[in-house]
């Protein structure tokens, strides 16, 4: 009897081991799939970026995209053996486009636990805080949160974004104003239309080498501390390991900071 016991379970044992392994076809070659396989096959990293973002992604009038994340894209395509396609998005679809259209998510996006309810982040590769940038003249009075939010300040948002949702969070006295255009925000600020935007620290330091007229508020001091990462589909080891190793490689020898140092020096 117990030897019949002993072989009927060593019987369940293989079945299980066979279900597992790699070489049996079945489980373990669906666990192993990835969407780095996918993309090699079709020759093609479908990029999904808004394009309202300097300095990670701008959308020109050629249609063509430039910027830091941008040029990270490319490398990270040339480091799989395939093209980089851009695809365009905007905020408030963001997640969804990126689940529908694409097989990455970059451009400056922020890791927030709201996005990681559906998706994945690489690992992160940049610190990135809030902070707040204004007419150079008001520099002075606008030096915390607290002397933001008071009545009569007006703060200026883009909807759709960790920007929106920071400033929901912490002014409650302030005057929001919602502006869709995260190309032209900037230009209502210098216009006298609103009095200060709060947004990523390497946006506040791009925005004021465009626009004389402002200048970025403590952004070595940020507000909240943020990270920047780049979405990636949940579940998939092999693609983030891929992405999350070319980053570090990237790093070590220094392209990564020379991309940076284009763009932001």
């Amino acid at each position: 009897m117990k030897k019949s016991l002993f072989v009927a379970r060593a019987a369940l044992v293989a079945i299980g081991m066979l279900a597992l392994s790699p070489a049996s076809g079945l489980a373990g070659t669906e666990a192993l799939a990835s969407r780095l396989d996918q993309l090699i096959q079709s020759g093609n990293l479908r990029v999904c970026m808004t394009g309202d973002y300097r300095p990670f992604t701008f959308y020109k009038t050629d249609q063509s995209f430039e910027g830091i994340d941008v040029d990270l894209a490319r490398s990270l395509a040339k480091t799989i053996g395939v093209q980089a396609l851009f695809v365009k998005t905007s905020w408030p679809t963001l997640t969804n486009d990126f689940l529908e259209k694409c097989d990455i998510a970059m451009g400056g996006v922020s890791v927030t636990f709201d996005r990681l309810k559906k998706v994945s982040f690489s690992t992160s590769h940049m610190v990135d805080g809030k902070s707040a940038i204004a007419r150079c003249a008001d520099v002075a009075k606008f030096q915390s949160l607290a002397a933001i939010d008071v009545p009569g300040t007006r703060a200026i948002v883009n909807p759709g974004g960790t920007n929106e949702r920071f400033a929901k969070a912490h002014f409650k006295q302030a005057q929001l104003i919602a502006y869709p255009d995260n190309v032209t925000i900037f230009d209502q600020i210098i216009k006298g239309k609103a009095d200060i935007m709060v947004t990523d620290g390497s946006e506040t330091l791009w925005q004021s080498k465009l626009h004389p007229e402002l200048c970025p508020i403590n952004p070595g001091k940020p507000l909240q501390f943020a990270e920047k990462a780049f979405m990636l589909p949940r579940g998939d080891v092999p693609f983030k390991e891929f992405v999350d190793t070319w980053m570090h490689q990237l790093k070590a020898t220094g392209e990564y900071d020379q991309i940076v140092d284009h763009w932001l020096k």
